[in-house]
This record gives structure tokens, sequence and C-alpha cells, in this order.
């Protein structure tokens, strides 16, 4: 019965699987999705899965192949048209929440996008110290004797000098026959990530704007968390000038006023140098914008600090044009303008709708760095 049941579960599970990776490109639209994230689990919304099988019909009504019948005749009941009718008594189309692990959502988004597994850069390997009990030795402190050991000492002794006696097999150890566990340091390279959200929240982006944002960050965490086994972010906000807020802050702030974008950068570039030392990180800035910045000087600024300070110490610098009707999306014309269409080192996307989430993340994340 175990066995049946685990096999009605894992086939349960590939539905599922196959369900999501089917309809991928819907959820990547919809915040609700978001809303529904836990630690480790994100409940996604079904439509309920039956498993297809064969109904017998009723005798009297007709049907393709049997009858009378003209071309485009409704086979309903009594000639009653879909969606027509009164208030009945039976249930209609259920959706179903299913909890799927976070690591499972990656692998179906890593394998529809044709995602490669992100390669750390070399020297961004942080070491950790483990302590592993693997050895035995004849000292050490009380808490770690190893009982087994010591009475199979004890034991091996008193038969070699003849005291040990099969009638009554009494046991006792001695100081030299203390074995205690002993324990190896090992040092395993563990890589560590940073992602840097920054948000334009001048009063050209609207709620809209701001929800496309939410949606692909999740999706982006979401992947990256499969790849390192340390992930922080840090978020940052700006319009004319910038501020370190908290994720749920990022996400429902309103303001308005003028745009900067420098102001962000700079920003961004002080919190690396203070807290994410580039020989110890893996370092994504993701700056999310409608174009709109508040002139050409501030805009030569960006690119300065984009060109010394960010991208060397960035595995990938992304930045997502969001359209605004209100926005110009002059900014992505101008970093096309100052980086060539081949530098790895930045990745540019535009992002008109919801619908160019999917696309937008496959740019972001499809390089594999």
């Amino acid at each position: 019965m175990a066995q049946k049941i685990e096999s009605d579960a894992r086939r349960f599970r590939e539905i599922v699987r196959g369900r999501i990776k089917k309809e991928l490109r819907k959820y990547m639209t919809r915040g609700e999705l978001v809303a529904r994230k836990g630690k480790d689990m994100v409940s996604i919304p079904l439509p309920q899965i039956q498993l297809p099988r064969f109904r017998y019909g009723s005798q009297e009504q007709g049907g393709v192949g049997q009858g009378e019948g003209e071309v485009g005749e409704s086979l309903g009941k009594d000639g009653e048209e879909s969606g027509q009718g009164e208030a009945g008594e039976n249930p209609g189309e259920h959706v179903l929440e299913v909890d799927v692990d976070l690591a499972e959502l990656a692998q179906i988004l890593g394998e529809e996008l044709a995602l490669p597994n992100i390669e750390p850069k070399g020297k961004k390997a942080i070491t950790a110290i483990k302590d592993r009990y693997s050895s035995i030795r004849r000292t050490g402190p009380e808490s770690l004797r190893q009982f087994k050991r010591t009475f199979v000492n004890a034991l091996k002794r008193q038969i070699a000098t003849g005291t040990y006696n099969p009638e009554d097999p009494i046991i006792v150890p001695e100081r030299i026959d203390r074995r205690y566990r002993s324990w190896k340091t090992q040092h395993q390279p563990e890589s560590n990530a940073v992602i840097v959200y920054m948000m334009d929240v001048s009063g050209s982006m609207g709620a809209e704007q701001k929800e496309i944002v939410r949606i692909e960050s999740f999706w982006i965490d979401t992947w990256l968390r499969s790849q390192y086994k340390s992930l922080e972010s840090v978020y940052i906000i700006h319009d004319a000038a910038a501020r370190e807020v908290d994720q749920h802050t990022f996400f429902h702030v309103r303001e308005s006023g003028g745009t900067k974008i420098s102001s962000a950068y700079e920003l961004c570039n002080s919190i690396i140098k203070d807290r994410y030392p580039v020989n110890d990180w893996n370092i994504y800035p993701f700056h999310f914008s409608d174009g709109d910045n508040w002139c050409g000087d501030d805009t030569r600024l960006c690119l300065e600090l984009m060109k010394n300070e960010l991208l060397p110490a960035s595995n990938v610098f992304c930045y997502g044009q969001v359209k605004s009707a209100y926005g110009s999306g002059q900014f992505i014309k101008d970093l096309r303008g100052a980086f060539e269409e081949d530098d790895e080192r930045i990745i540019l996307s535009e992002i008109d709708s919801r619908e160019e989430i999917y696309d937008s993340i496959k740019a972001f994340l499809g390089k594999g760095r």
C-alpha cells in the first residue's frame, strides 16, 4: 500500500511539474504568485487536475455520428447554449493550490528557459571552516569518549592477559583502554552572492511598472538562490536622491519627483565597498527604470561609475527599462551607445509589458555569469 501511495504521489508531482512548465510564461506575469511565497515553498494555483477517463453518455442524447443533425447545431440538452440558464446546484471547476519547493521551481525555470548554471568568478570563493569527527585517539575529554572502542580494547586486553572469565563476563576498562573521538578541520569553498536591486520611484514610475519589477525580482531571486548557498539582497530606491530600504518598502513605496540615476549608482558602489569585498562576493546589480534621467551630465556620471567602479566589481550588471507613458526611454539608448553590443559585463532589456518578463529574465540570466 505504501508503494502504491508513493507511486501515485510521484505521478501527481510529475503532472504538476508538467503543468507548471506548460504554463510558465503565464505564471511569470502574475503578481499573486509572489504573494504566496513562503520561506522555502510557493503556492501555485492550478486548475483541478483529473486523470482522463472514458465516460458513457445517455443513449437518448445525440452526438457526432449519431442520429440526425445539421452543421453547427448545438449538441447540448434541448438546444441549450453554453453559459446560459439559471443558477444550478452542481459544483463548478475549482482551482487547486499546490505547494512547490522553490528549488524545484528554480529547476523548472532553468529547464524551460534553458538557463546555464552560474559560473562564479574565481576569486569569489569564501572558505568556510568545518570540524568533522573522523578519527580516534588515545586522549581527549570524557565527553568525546568512544564507548564501543573503549570496551573492545578492554576486552582484548583482558583476553590477552588471561583475566577474562566467560562464566562471569565483566569488562572493566582501564585508562590504557580508553579511546576518544577526534576531529579534523576541513576548509570548504562556499560561494556567496549579493543582489543589489535599484528601482526608480520617480513620478513617471506607476503601480504597473513597479509590479513588473516586483514579479521579475521574484524569479531572479528564485534562480540565483538555487545557484548559491548564501544569497543576500540589498534594496535601493531613488528619485532625485537614493536611499537603502527593506524589501517591503522597496515594493510598496509611492514617491514622486525628478530622477537622478547617479545617486543610486553612487550608493550601490558605496555599499559594495563597505560590505561586500570584491574578492569574497559574487555581485549582481539590477537596475529598473523607465529611462528618464535628470540631464546629460548625470548620465555621463552614471557611465563613469559603471565603467570605473560597478562593472569591474560585478559578475554582470543588468539594466531593465520598463515602459512608461511618461518616460522618455532615453537612458537605455545612452547605454547602448556607450557599450559594445557584445560586452558581456552588462545586459540590457526593455520590458514593455508583463508578457515580456519571460524574455527579460532569459536575457539577464541566460549567459550563466
